[in-house]
């Protein structure tokens, strides 16, 4: 890993989803850079021994319990991290689900709202309560983690598909109204991560082979190899870019 303690030493950041694979991946990436971290998940049994490890680190950790798609969790966490901080420099948007592998014409509406209100609404309502403070301070980078499958159809995943595209498409609005008061939003498209909720896709040799079979490096990535992109974009290495989707997938959309 690159040393960004020179850039990111002191930014209050917020990585929601962390208490595993892409999120704590990048908690732990900011906490040895020296930013102070606030970190989400469901539980605060599951956010415990990840704040510890980031404690660890020497870094100073906000381990607060969100459900991404409840509007009163996502206030707390608002009022907690203003509360501690007075606002943040970096938003990574992690959290996301996906609790089915089904066609689209099939999904209920009970589900495509369960994984909207968390992977589109969570998103677009923490960007709008923290934007104000970055505004005034002229400064923030906010850096969504969408998938390749917003940018091409996944098989078995329609309704998170179109999330995600709904997440990347955020990002270049974002980018295009808040260039001016100085905030960045940029996005990662990862394809297939070894992570916990992608094991479905591992265990289905169907889907996985679909995948690895138009990867010109021949295997699925790790959560440490999404680090480098999240800390450059959350740097001022980044500082001319914004509106912008890197895509991490071995090549396969080569």
């Amino acid at each position: 890993m690159a040393d960004w303690k020179g850039e990111l030493t002191g930014k209050r950041t917020l990585v929601t989803g962390a208490t595993r694979g892409i999120g704590e991946a990048i908690a732990t990436a900011f906490a040895k850079s020296g930013a102070k971290v606030a970190i989400t998940g469901r539980k605060m049994e599951s956010l415990e021994p990840i704040a510890e490890k980031l404690s660890g680190l020497g870094a100073e950790v906000l381990p607060i319990p969100c459900h991404n798609g409840k509007p009163d969790d996502r206030e707390n966490l608002f009022q907690s991290i203003q509360s501690s901080w007075g606002g943040l420099d970096v938003i990574v948007n992690n959290a996301a689900t996906n609790p089915v592998m089904t066609p689209l014409a099939e999904t209920s509406i009970e589900v495509w709202d369960k994984i909207h209100s968390t992977n589109v609404t969570g998103p677009l309502d923490l960007i709008q309560k923290f934007v104000p403070g970055m505004a005034e301070q002229g400064s923030g980078s906010i850096i969504n983690i969408a998938s390749v499958a917003g940018i091409e159809p996944a098989p078995g995943l329609g309704a998170y598909s179109v999330s995600k595209a709904s997440l990347l498409m955020m990002t270049k609005v974002l980018a295009k109204e808040l260039g001016q008061q100085g905030i960045r939003c940029n996005a990662i498209a990862p394809g297939l991560i070894e992570t916990k909720f992608s094991e479905a896709l591992f265990q289905s040799k169907k889907h996985y082979d679909h995948f690895i079979q138009n990867v010109p490096l021949g295997r699925h990535g790790q959560p440490e190899e999404i680090v480098e992109a999240v800390c450059f974009l959350a740097s001022s290495a980044s500082s001319y870019m914004t509106g912008q989707i890197l895509v991490i997938d071995g090549g396969s959309r080569v």
